[in-house]
């Protein structure tokens, strides 16, 4: 595979074209591009804070 720095820039750059498309398309259309950005987007890795309150729960009993 590439470097991982030009890959994050192509994906990018592939996400932001489709959101543009994505303006101008029809509804049915606009809906499959913009499920589509979401490959192209880059996954967040979850950080420590992130899983500490994943599991502290809504607190729905207060």
């Amino acid at each position: 595979m590439g470097t991982p720095m030009l890959d994050d820039e192509f994906n990018k750059q592939r996400a932001e074209i489709l959101r543009e498309l994505a303006e101008q398309a029809d509804p049915f259309i606009k809906k499959r591009l913009l499920n589509l950005v979401q490959r192209y987007e880059p996954r967040r890795q979850p950080t420590p804070v992130d899983e500490r309150f994943a599991t502290r729960g809504d607190n729905v009993d207060r």
